[in-house]
């Protein structure tokens, strides 16, 4: 653990080491893909780490590393973006552009997977980090290995169905949910693979009925209720398919939390959100576990 950064969590050090070392312990026991359901919601993690991590002094978004140090700290679901290089090795990455995040240029589509090896990551303050942009199936592997559960963003310029078979591949069907935005994404990858896990957009409650209208059974959905909050009553609908909530705090959400106070995380979770996709995981951390 990084102690010096620990100190920052909380006004109490006892207090945040105490609750940390319990994150510690619970992530190393986190239930597979297969117990994602509302009625064992008990059981799984309540933060999901937006693109593995961000705003982290010294660890970059989308890195191994940085899920790792997360790991250590707290339990957590991680989402991570899938990106495809020239010569079609899937990595993580969000932009378009790999200016931002590497000390290299250029669009990830037309750099390989060779020349991006040889790059270094930067932090979200443009810190050179001795990290490296990490291939999709290693992350895969260490997320299985460690029981660990991925969310997988696919950028629009890679197939659903390359990222499927990655997955296949890594034999890690248990431990990674594959994101969708609309119900024909979501309807092709079940058809691809009709034992995934989909997180599925549930933003209204039109949405929400056309996905119980489509073939996709329940049990391979986790609703994705968007990034505004949503009526309980929605979530209650929901919850009465036994489909888990997620709503994203990352932005305007966490931006209120941080100006107003960290204890709105608890009144979100508390109207029926059941994972806070967020940018914020240590906050999300300590308030709910500080409001139990």
């Amino acid at each position: 653990m990084k102690w010096s950064f620990l100190k920052l969590l909380t006004t109490t050090a006892y207090v945040t080491v105490f609750l940390l070392l319990i994150g510690c312990k619970q992530s190393k026991h986190q239930e597979s893909t297969k117990g994602f359901s509302y009625s064992n919601s008990d059981s799984i993690p309540f933060i999901s780490v937006h693109r593995g991590g961000k705003n982290l002094f010294g660890y970059p978004e989308n890195c191994l590393e940085t899920m790792k140090y997360v790991n250590d700290s707290i339990p957590a679901i991680f989402e991570v973006d899938i990106a495809q290089t020239k010569d079609g090795k899937l990595v993580l990455m969000h932009d378009n552009s790999i200016n931002r995040t590497t000390t290299g240029e250029g669009l990830i589509r037309k750099v390989t997977y060779d020349e991006l090896s040889k790059l270094y990551l930067k932090d979200d303050y443009g810190n050179i980090t001795k990290f490296k942009v990490p291939l999709f199936s290693e992350v895969l592997s260490w997320g299985k290995a460690n029981n660990v559960i991925l969310t997988a963003d696919v950028k629009r310029s890679v197939s659903q169905k390359a990222v499927i078979e990655a997955i296949e591949s890594a034999d890690a069907e248990n431990t990674c949910l594959l994101i969708t935005y609309d119900l024909n994404q979501a309807k092709s990858a079940y058809r691809q693979a009709p034992e995934l896990l989909l997180s599925v957009s549930a933003r209204n409650s039109d949405e929400f009925q056309r996905l119980l209208n489509s073939r996709i059974p329940t049990e391979n959905m986790v609703a994705f209720t968007g990034t505004r909050l949503s009526s309980a009553k929605h979530y209650k609908a929901i919850h009465s398919e036994d489909i888990l909530c997620i709503l994203g705090t990352l932005g305007n959400l966490d931006k209120q939390a941080k100006a107003r106070g960290d204890e709105l995380y608890s009144k979100w979770k508390d109207l029926g959100v059941d994972i806070i996709a967020t940018d914020r995981p240590f906050e999300v951390f300590n308030a709910l576990n500080k409001s139990n």
